[in-house]
């Protein structure tokens, strides 16, 4: 077998640090991005913005509906109690729900910019938030209304889906001199879901769409690099770093995430600063997501903090894996055959393999990057496949090559664990685990550390 290839420079690189082996980093040009001031700061005029997506995301579930001022934030009107989404007939009853709500809300503005005085609970509450305001200020607020679904559950949802990547993507942005809390953006994005995919054809745990994603990933009819979260993350840390190398702040460069970088060099140019820009530019198509993209971020930064060490969250754990390169198109069928691997995980653990490649109608092709679980079979088959491509007339003791040939994997302690059944998982003794970390039978585990767990080797070849 001579159909692993060796790494070269070349873009398609590996998935760095966000894998436990088989990784090298990618290095972009180098620039400073350790500025003496915060990077993200929390500017007097986003404040309430914050506070209204902290609410959104840590406050108000998906069966809740917020009305409010789609430019003032701190206008909060009602909330709507709504019916499970997936209830049948919820569409129908939630849209009447909140077209109710709506027009009560339009008729109480009009009510005080006729002059009423409010009387209700509602009325007074509503005329509260236009202290000293002209009575025009009222009618032109009927035009602001604006729904927004709470999201709690789902950001929960996403949450737990964080721990299988946060700490990998952390890492990650610190080696590329970048802030590790940009790791905290696939909570707005995708709530860190690899399969999203937005109505404008936004796809993956980064949500690039086509156009963009191009510039940085493999996007085709067979592979699809937006779907691969180590190397859509790559993609991502790239176009960032591009962007904050152009615009030299991190508020400008999260938001031409969003808007677009071409867009905010031209705000940048017409306003001067974030703060203006967040007050008064309305160019294009600046408008309600783009102006609140960087406040959104905030705040879900501010939240996946605040719930990150509670200990009732289960957080998905990180998976040992392995990486190679095809020298040549290879078809799924010899792949898994080779290592052993059922059709299900080899899909699950290379997302980026469009169905056609999946079901064996394309080979995959060379220069993909492939991903294996890190198991003692597929570590051990890696390195006789090694062995033979560098030495074909040797013949392979497949259990001596085992037992002589040894990296390190790093392990995540999960709930549950122990070292016994980390041992046996990897088909190890416990002394072996033991050695590994020098330590004995009475240290104790804490769910989160890292084991070094010896394997056969697994070296990106």
């Amino acid at each position: 077998m001579n159909w692993i290839a060796p790494e070269t420079n070349a873009r398609r690189t590996p998935s760095c640090g966000l894998i436990f082996i088989c990784s090298c980093f990618i290095f972009f040009s180098s620039i400073t991005v350790s500025p003496a001031t915060e990077p993200f700061p929390l500017y007097p005029c986003i404040k309430a913005n914050v506070k209204f997506w902290e609410d959104i995301y840590g406050r108000y579930s998906s069966q809740q509906g917020v009305l409010h001022d789609s430019d003032d934030l701190g206008r909060v009107y009602s909330v709507v109690d709504l019916v499970g989404w997936d209830t049948p007939g919820s569409a129908k009853i939630n849209n009447e729900r909140i077209k109710a709500a709506k027009s009560r809300i339009n008729d109480i503005l009009s009510d005080l910019g006729s002059g009423k005085v409010p009387v209700s609970k509602e009325e007074k509450q509503i005329a509260a938030l236009f202290p000293q305001q002209r009575h025009t200020t009222y009618h032109e607020a009927r035009e602001n209304i604006r729904l927004q679904i709470g999201q709690k559950d789902r950001f929960l949802e996403g949450l737990i889906r964080s721990g299988k990547y946060l700490g990998h993507f952390r890492k990650f942005f610190a080696s590329q001199g970048l802030p590790t809390e940009l790791a905290y953006l696939p909570h707005v994005e995708s709530s860190f879901n690899p399969k999203a995919y937005s109505k404008v054809g936004a796809a993956g745990l980064w949500q690039f769409t086509r156009s963009t994603g191009k510039d940085y990933l493999t996007i085709n009819e067979y592979v699809d690099e937006r779907y691969d979260p180590y190397l859509a993350t790559q993609a991502a840390a790239e176009l960032l770093k591009e962007n904050y190398s152009q615009l030299k702040s991190w508020p400008l460069a999260l938001t031409a995430y969003n808007y677009g970088r071409a867009g905010m060099v031209r705000a940048v140019n017409e306003m001067g600063s974030y703060e203006n820009i967040f007050r008064s530019y309305s160019q294009g198509y600046f408008k309600f997501a783009s102006r609140n993209f960087y406040s959104e971020f905030v705040a879900a930064m501010r939240v996946a903090k605040r719930l990150g060490g509670n200990p009732a969250v289960p957080f998905e754990s990180p998976e040992a894996t392995v990486t190679f390169r095809l020298k040549e198109d290879l078809p799924t069928a010899r792949l898994r055959s080779t290592f052993r691997i059922s059709p299900q995980n080899f899909a699950r653990l290379n997302p980026a393999l469009m169905q056609p490649v999946l079901d064996g109608e394309k080979s995959v092709p060379k220069g993909y990057l492939v991903r294996l679980p890190a198991t003692k079979q597929v570590t051990t088959q890696l390195a006789l496949v090694k062995t033979q491509k560098e030495n074909p007339n040797q013949v392979i003791n497949p259990q001596k090559s085992a037992k002589s040939s040894k990296a390190n994997v790093r392990y995540t302690v999960r709930k549950g664990d122990t070292l016994s059944s980390i041992a046996q998982q990897f088909q190890l003794s416990t002394q072996e685990l033991l050695a590994a970390n020098s330590r004995n039978r009475q240290t104790a585990i804490r769910i989160g550390e890292e084991l070094i767990v010896p394997t056969p080797t697994s070296k990106t070849l």
